[in-house]
């Protein structure tokens, strides 16, 4: 390996990486303690179920809306401007949930909470492709990723542990706070002017079609979306299914479910690069199957914590595998808008999941909503088996058209 190589290697773990990792977690935190925890806050005030899902969901429109404008602002302001935008207004709103406690209210910031986060995590994920070296991208993304998948794990129990032994207000503090951790925090990193694309021109105008789902990965991108509607479900209504069944605290379940997608993160990955993603996205499917169709039938809580040992073994394979699987489908200079894909993918299951389960809950209460999910899964999991099945009979067919080479022997030698 050559020294200019050498040096490419060891650029990965700078200051202002290290940094953008924690910043990026400590952002996730603040947004998905809010999850499990402003359905249960909707329900206690009067809401109804409708009500409960549109205020759990709607972000995820304004969310995808904006990132379509992520170009012009980037024009404009900026990454680093349009990043400490998107951490103020989630700032702002994290701070309003306490001070419009009303149904409507809620539902109005939860939309101007949308925008925040979509610019926030488009240009979270921009300054980290900047940042990682060329030969490092995979393996820095994934990094990058790893604070985000912590976050998103461990949040959601902390902020209904906050919510039950404290308070709403105790929580919307908390969010307020790690909003305020992440902005500072991210002022204090050196982005040169390279990484600010303050004078840099935007590029090849991006299709429509690819504002959703980048081309070269639209199968992997539907798997996700399913994957969130399934995943959305246990963030949005486990907390509210808990109270309806009266089995105790849900941050119980999002506390096994973390230390279960830990321990699952340690070997999943290993079995994607030895066997191959279907030896890790089926299983993972399969423990989302029974997860959720298990919780139809949970009435105590120890069969609850039963269902997140499931679920957690399930998440810590599928979310890995599947954002692999969209970033190994599209070439190194698209690594940006395969990540945005995942997220964009991610957000409408689980925000178009979320309203649409609201409604349904009116009549057939939260439990029903998690066979469901299950049904989702089972959908997910024969496409995912038929999209195998073809592509090994497409490799097959190429083996089987190549000729085998033809030895011509001369006459003098018969």
């Amino acid at each position: 390996m050559s020294n200019i190589d050498n040096s490419d290697y060891r650029r990965l773990w700078t200051g202002n990486f290290i940094s953008l990792i924690i910043t990026n977690g400590v952002f996730f935190a603040g947004f998905h303690l809010l999850l499990p925890v402003l359905p249960l806050y909707v329900s206690k005030m009067g809401g109804t179920p409708t009500e409960v899902g549109l205020v759990a969901g709607i972000f995820v429109f304004s969310a995808i809306i904006i990132r379509m404008f992520s170009d012009i602002g980037k024009k404009y302001l900026g990454t680093i401007g349009c990043l400490f935008l998107g951490i103020m207004i989630s700032l702002l709103c994290a701070w309003g949930y306490s001070l419009f406690p009303s149904v409507d209210g809620i539902l109005s910031i939860r939309i101007l909470h949308g925008v925040g986060f979509g610019i926030a995590t488009t240009f979270y994920a921009t300054l980290a492709a900047v940042i990682i070296p060329r030969a490092r991208k995979g393996e820095g993304m994934g990094y990058f990723g790893l604070g985000t998948t912590v976050a998103m794990a461990i949040a959601p129990a902390f902020g209904l542990w906050l919510a039950t032994d404290f308070s709403f207000n105790a929580v919307f503090i908390f969010a307020v706070s790690c909003q305020i951790v992440a902005l500072i925090w991210t002022y204090f990193c050196h982005f040169d002017k390279h990484y600010s694309f303050s004078s840099q021109v935007v590029g090849n105008k991006i299709s429509f079609s690819d504002q959703f789902a980048v081309k070269g990965a639209r199968f992997p991108a539907l798997l996700t979306l399913l994957f969130g509607v399934g995943y959305g479900s246990i963030l949005n209504f486990a907390s509210v299914f808990s109270e309806e069944q009266g089995i105790g605290n849900a941050g119980y379940f999002f506390l096994v479910s973390t230390i279960c997608v830990c321990i699952s993160r340690v070997f999943s990955g290993r079995i994607y690069d030895k066997k191959g993603a279907a030896f890790t996205i089926i299983p993972g499917i399969i423990l989302f199957l029974i997860s959720f169709y298990s919780l139809y039938y949970v009435r105590t809580q120890f069969s609850f914590l039963l269902c997140s040992i499931l679920y957690g073994f399930g998440l810590g394979a599928l979310f890995p595998a599947l954002q692999t699987e969209i970033l190994n489908r599209v070439p190194e200079s698209r690594s940006s808008s395969a990540s945005a894909t995942f997220y964009n993918m991610l957000d409408i299951g689980n925000g178009c999941g979320a309203i649409l389960y609201g409604m349904i809950a009116v009549n057939t209460g939260y439990a029903k909503l998690f066979t469901l999910s299950g049904g989702v899964m089972t959908l997910m999991l024969i496409l995912y088996s038929l999209n195998v099945v073809k592509r090994r009979n497409v490799t097959s067919s190429i083996e089987d058209a190549v000729p085998e080479p033809v030895i011509t022997v001369p006459e003098s030698d018969l």
